[in-house]
């Protein structure tokens, strides 16, 4: 079993799924999705992005892009770009790959794309590559503090 992480301490006491795999090299949600055989429509990635000295967590499907200005709109900013990786991995307390939105060392906003608001379960990164967690959606949500917005571009 891998080892536990932040991500899983978070989800104690939520009905969830713990789901290991080969961890790839890059295209992690893409990778993942495959590897479990899942729809990569459900399946999550979790990206952060910046807008001067704030961060903020989008997670969006693997099988769509992550829509910056949309994002920057939900948050009420003027734009967002993506985080430098080193200050994401500073915030969420893990490696990019295996950013999780659950158990971050800093409480960040979170946006989730709508389009996975009614899905019975979705799979995110549960803290490191190779391991992740299969919730619903509307848990993800109240575990997170987050809030679902259209933030995916096809």
């Amino acid at each position: 079993m891998a080892e536990k992480t932040h991500a899983l301490s978070a989800l104690k006491g939520t009905a969830h799924e713990v789901l290991t795999y080969s961890p790839g090299q890059d295209h992690f949600g893409e990778h993942a999705a495959a590897e479990l055989g899942l729809d990569p429509a459900a399946v999550l990635k979790t990206l952060v992005i910046a807008h001067e000295r704030d961060l903020a967590i989008c997670c969006v499907p693997v099988a769509g892009h992550l829509s910056l200005k949309a994002a920057a709109k939900a948050l009420g900013w003027k734009r967002a770009e993506m985080a430098n990786p080193a200050k994401a991995q500073r915030a969420t307390g893990y490696v990019v790959g295996g950013i999780s939105p659950l158990g971050t060392m800093q409480k960040l906003a979170t946006l989730i794309d709508a389009s996975v608001a009614d899905l019975p379960a979705i799979t995110v990164s549960a803290g490191q590559r190779g391991l992740s967690a299969r919730l619903a959606p509307q848990d993800l949500a109240a575990l997170t503090g987050a809030q679902f917005a259209e933030i995916s571009a096809p």
